[in-house]
């Protein structure tokens, strides 16, 4: 998706400042707001250098009460402002859902479409740093199942930029997540402001005619070295980035596994009640159920709190050999 385009080396860190420096200087409106997002640049450095540049009133620290971070947020946005907020770990979202659910997601409806909520929830997800049961989950499905919210979640330098400039521009309430395990995780990123990605489209980052793998966030790279081992055997693997969950591209999920005929899911939230089994839901209810060969996998973290122990913490998330016994698992049955 960045073909044609001049690019340099970033981490997905450096792309998320980056994203929020370019959108702050195209308007004067969007503002980051957050605990420690300014002096200390973030928890996960991921405002650095930004208070710098914009001064306070636009890179706004905060006391430690998501409740009012939250409120605040949504307030300035019904005003016309476009905040983006700094969850810090997605674990203390928690706190904010009064605000995200029953005032940012539903003011649009409520008032006819004459008021908008322009506003970025950013959220550190996911497992990986030993951060334990309090400070490492993915908490999406809870999100995708609120209308009027939309839920992104890119996997590579480029698309965490381009994804989260979409998001700064949208005048809906977006859930935007983030891994924390990957910041430090580098690519080739495009280098224009202009570069922006669209919400609501999938990207397919490899193309194969055995296996579909439908996957998003920290998992697609786990994924695409699965997919290469999976060559190395003679399985063709096509990889689906849903990159956006809500809404989400079904059409090209749908073409797919219409092509392949089997298809595995991959997330690392927990499996019972996550968003993996929409997904499964939507191919079934879709022509594209008469084109499987085979049942449809999914494969997620356990269904446990996230352990402490580094050993364990990693025993509950799909890897790459896991990820490559469930791709043959699919192939074997033809």
């Amino acid at each position: 998706m960045i073909e044609g385009q001049e690019t340099k080396v970033m981490s997905v860190r450096d792309a998320i400042i980056e994203a929020m420096s370019e959108e702050m200087r195209r308007d004067e409106n969007v503002f980051l707001i957050g605990e420690d997002v300014g002096v200390y640049g973030g928890d996960f450095g991921t405002s650095v250098g930004m208070l710098e540049e914009f001064g306070s009133e636009r890179v706004r620290d905060t006391p430690i009460s998501e409740n009012a971070i939250s409120g605040c947020a949504v307030g300035a946005a019904l005003t016309g402002m476009r905040p983006i907020v700094d969850v810090t770990f997605m674990d203390f979202i928690v706190y904010m859902m009064d605000n995200i659910v029953n005032q940012a997601a539903k003011t649009r409806y409520m008032y006819g479409g004459k008021g908008s909520v322009p506003v970025v929830f950013r959220c550190a997800a996911g497992s990986g740093l030993g951060s334990a049961a309090q400070h490492s989950q993915s908490l999406e499905a809870w999100f995708c199942n609120i209308p009027g919210l939309k839920v992104v979640a890119p996997g590579t330098p480029a698309d965490v930029k381009g994804i989260l400039k979409a998001a700064i521009r949208d005048n809906n309430p977006v859930i935007f997540l983030e891994y924390k395990a990957q910041y430090n995780m580098k690519g080739e990123v495009p280098t224009s402001p202009d570069f922006v990605l669209p919400i609501g489209k999938a990207d397919i980052k490899r193309v194969g005619k055995d296996v579909t793998v439908v996957t998003y966030g920290r998992m697609l790279e786990r994924v695409l070295k699965a997919a290469d081992k999976a060559l190395e055997k003679g399985i063709e693997v096509e990889v689906v980035d849903l990159m956006t969950l809500m809404p989400l591209d079904k059409e090209a999920i749908i073409n797919s596994v219409k092509k392949t005929g089997r298809v595995l899911l991959v997330n690392d939230a927990h499996k019972t009640g996550g968003f993996l089994g929409e997904i499964a839901a939507t191919i079934t209810e879709s022509d594209a159920f008469d084109y499987l060969d085979s049942r449809i996998l999914r494969l997620a973290a356990e269904d446990i709190p996230t352990p402490y122990n580094h050993s364990l913490e990693v025993a509950m998330l799909p890897d790459v050999n896991r990820i490559l016994k469930y791709i043959e698992r699919l192939y074997d049955k033809r």
